[in-house]
């Protein structure tokens, strides 16, 4: 393969890697078509081969094609570059996930922490609606920039939603997800909708606002047996700043029973912007 080869995957020129993780790599990229900007995530060279990491690049291109959201990653392409490399090409968003802004950043700003949990349930709930639970909610699957705007990705793993019968007839599922954030139905195996991904961002929620996850444990069994009967932590013993009427709702969305949490994150949001999330703040809408 020639030099200049190797620095493009299809028709698109590799600038700069962004992330590496286990299975992909993500790049920064220009497209020789129209000169525009895009991310590329490209299964790493031990996996090129893998059929299933294939098919969920695939899924997850069927999945993001068609949604069309402002907190919602939009993926225009999938294809394999010279039947050996393949890849998805995604909107460029220059950021970071969630998790690191958590950790890096140098102050709590409570306006833009307000704007990116309601970012982050606009574009899940933009996702619900379109007949999609995603099943990885965590804040490592959302992006923000400096500006604090949010984007929703990562749909590998994302279901449809059962309706009628479907629902009524679903057995038991693969157990799939990130254990700091899976609902207790999704740990029991159980099938799962769209109030599983509430659950998960709730603990995201909590996330953003404390800085650390509701829930830890020593062991990978401990920490699953405190999302399925370990009391809801406050968000206020967490942080503070948090109201209680703020902690309240939050707290819903991690209820044990998924009967007990909002039947749509739309309500959740409805409710957030008549509310004082921190105290201090001026009286909202």
């Amino acid at each position: 393969m020639s030099a200049a080869a190797r620095n493009y995957i299809g028709r698109y020129r590799l600038l700069k890697l962004v992330r590496a993780g286990q299975t992909c790599q993500i790049w920064e990229v220009i497209s020789d078509v129209n000169d525009q900007r895009r991310a590329l995530k490209a299964l790493q060279p031990d996996y090129r081969n893998n059929k299933d990491e294939i098919a969920l690049l695939k899924h997850e291109f069927s999945v993001g094609k068609k949604l069309d959201h402002p907190n919602v990653i939009h993926i225009h392409e999938f294809d394999i570059d010279r039947g050996q490399i393949p890849y998805l090409v995604l909107d460029y968003f220059v950021s970071q996930n969630v998790k690191q802004w958590i950790r890096t950043r140098r102050e709590f700003d409570k306006e833009i922490v307000t704007g990116v949990i309601e970012k982050a349930a606009a574009g899940l709930a933009y996702l619900h609606e379109q007949g999609w639970v995603h099943r990885d909610i965590k804040p490592d699957n959302y992006l923000v920039n400096d500006a604090g705007d949010v984007r929703l990705i990562d749909f590998a793993i994302a279901k449809r939603a059962q309706t009628g019968l479907g629902r009524l007839f679903a057995g038991k599922s693969k157990i799939q997800g990130t254990r700091s954030y899976m609902a207790p139905e999704q740990i029991r195996g159980q099938a799962v909708d769209h109030r599983a991904d509430i659950y998960s961002y709730g603990c995201t929620v909590y996330e953003i606002v404390c800085g650390k996850p509701p829930f830890t444990g020593e062991s990978t069994d401990e920490l699953l047996q405190k999302h399925l009967r370990a009391p809801i932590p406050s968000l206020t013993s967490g942080n503070p700043e948090a109201t209680p009427e703020f902690a309240e709702v939050v707290a819903k969305l991690m209820a044990k029973n998924k009967e007990d949490r909002p039947k749509k994150l739309t309500d959740f949001l409805e409710q957030i912007r008549t509310m004082r999330l921190f105290k201090g703040q001026l009286r909202r809408r």
